[in-house]
């Protein structure tokens, strides 16, 4: 039986999301390649999209209105202005994702790849499973890939000592790459960077118990699923950054959280005025609301995106996300003013005109 044109386009898309994803799992793969042919999956698989629907995807010639023609061809629109026709508000999440990785394709310099790969697996991860839920949603389950993918292994997560290796590794990016990152995410809104269709972030817990022949290495759980006791392990599990082992609980110690003088010092270089711990912070943390007063009944009782309670240490530790928010409350003068009612304290050779 032949197959409509559509048809042969998707195959293309799905070939080069197979050739990413080898490239991805490989050890020894290339992340420039990844990013190649994640990019190439995704363009074929709006132009499968698009001519299903019976949707022209060329660009036409402003005077003529006829199509644009290279080698004899009509000139089919490129993977930004896909995304653009795809999805039309510019804020949508999976759009935000792939444009980030559209951004990202030509600026790879092969040196730091590695790095590179690192500082955005939760991006890419969601980048690889919003390309599955486009193709399925609108081509049905048996286009699906995922019969053809298997669960990849990795020691560098499950160690403490692999993850010290991924955060010197993270560190070690370029500057104008790691601007590339945070000019981009800048504008965006918190609730979208926190969304697992932008950023996908996982925890492992290894499977015990009696074994069938039906289940799978990899099960997916959702929290709304889980009895009340079960999911108050997991949420605690979550906000302490645990590692869930078969028989012993390992705890990686409040995994990318900082203590207050930690947030202040890392707050305070990316303004021109002062911003201390027990000053401006203590003020924020108590009119925003994101965690409860030493010594409540309750010290769980935080905003998880922003604080968690340390019970070991009687202590709140606070994210990266609670930076983000700091600085969007209070990071001009003018929003400082707004805020605390007072003027800031200036650093030295600065003044508040002069900021603003």
């Amino acid at each position: 039986m032949a197959h409509p044109r559509w048809h042969h386009i998707l195959m293309e898309s799905q070939r080069h999301a197979l050739k990413a994803l080898d490239e991805w799992n490989c050890s020894s793969g290339d992340y420039s390649d990844f990013l190649t042919h994640m990019h190439k999956a995704w363009h074929y698989l709006l132009h499968a999209e698009f001519h299903k629907a019976e949707i022209d995807y060329h660009y036409l010639d402003s005077k003529t209105g006829r199509h644009q023609m290279i080698d004899g061809e009509p000139k089919a629109w490129d993977l930004e202005k896909c995304l653009k026709e795809r999805f039309s508000n510019s804020g949508d999440t999976v759009r935000l994702n792939a444009e980030l990785f559209v951004a990202l394709r030509n600026k790879v310099e092969h040196r730091y790849e590695h790095n590179l790969r690192i500082v955005t697996g939760g991006r890419a991860q969601a980048y690889v499973i919003n390309y599955e839920q486009e193709m399925t949603a609108h081509f049905g389950a048996g286009y699906s890939l995922a019969d053809r993918l298997r669960f990849p292994l990795s020691v560098q997560v499950l160690t403490a000592d692999g993850y010290e290796e991924m955060r010197k590794a993270a560190k070690g990016l370029p500057r104008k790459t790691r601007d590339l990152v945070a000019r981009y995410e800048a504008g965006i809104d918190l609730s979208v960077l926190d969304d697992p269709r932008y950023d996908y972030r996982v925890r492992l817990v290894p499977i015990t118990g009696s074994k069938t022949d039906a289940d799978l290495a990899v099960n997916f759980v959702k929290l709304d699923d889980l009895t009340e006791d079960e999911r108050r392990i997991m949420v605690e599990a979550g906000r302490k950054g645990a590692v869930i082992t078969r028989d012993r609980h390992v705890e990686v110690a409040d995994l990318n959280r900082m203590r207050p003088t930690q947030v202040a010092a890392r707050v305070e270089e990316q303004l021109p005025f002062r911003f201390s711990a027990s000053r401006e912070h203590a003020e924020m943390w108590k009119r925003l609301g994101i965690r409860p007063v030493k010594g409540s009944d309750n010290p769980y009782g935080t905003v998880a995106r922003y604080c968690s309670y340390n019970e070991a240490f009687d202590q709140y530790v606070y994210t990266q996300a609670w930076i983000r928010k700091i600085l969007k409350e209070i990071g001009t003068v003018e929003k400082y003013r707004a805020f605390f009612g007072r003027e800031p304290r200036m650093k030295t050779g600065t003044t508040a005109s002069e900021a603003a």
